[in-house]
């Protein structure tokens, strides 16, 4: 029944869609009036070629400003992050040990004991550095340091969430 009156609501717009979807193409074949005009009426300024777009020299971009990898800056955001990792890890450990559980899916492998977890945050720290390293001398100095604030912040937030649910 259900079947009968979806086919009397859609039998009626198959049909509308079908006609102007046929209708289109006649209505895109009208014939333009410059055709129908005998070839002396058209200007022969109308048959002149385009102009030809003068060539852009390409510029050269000033070279960015370069740094040491382990310049004061970046030294800052590893031990910050790396002072960071070390909390989390601190508070990770008293948490699972008292009966708390790791939400970090990547994590929670490595949580099964305190020199797993600690082998995770080593990695992390060292995961970051090389991350940094490789975008250092891609020369994106940017991305380079927000490899560590990004690694700061996410420890920061675990140690801070940690701390709130124990």
């Amino acid at each position: 029944m259900l079947t009968n009156c979806l086919g009397a609501i859609l039998r009626p717009g198959a049909m509308l869609i079908a006609l102007l979807t046929l209708g289109v193409p006649a209505v895109a074949q009208q014939v333009s009036l410059a055709v129908l005009q005998p070839p002396s009426a058209i200007q022969p300024s109308s048959m002149e070629p385009a102009p030809i777009v003068a060539a852009v020299q390409p510029t050269t971009l000033p070279e960015a400003p370069s740094h040491r990898f382990w310049d004061r800056e970046n030294s800052v955001l590893f031990a910050t992050s790396a002072a960071l990792s070390t909390a989390d890890f601190f508070v990770t450990r008293a948490n699972l040990q008292s009966g708390g559980q790791e939400l970090n899916p990547v994590t929670s492998v490595f949580g099964r004991s305190s020199a797993g977890l600690a082998v995770n945050f080593i990695g992390e720290n060292v995961g970051v550095i090389g991350i940094s390293y490789i975008f250092h001398k891609a020369g994106h100095h940017k991305l380079e340091r927000a490899v560590s604030m990004l690694n700061i912040g996410s420890s920061a937030a675990a140690v801070t969430f940690d701390l709130t649910h124990r």
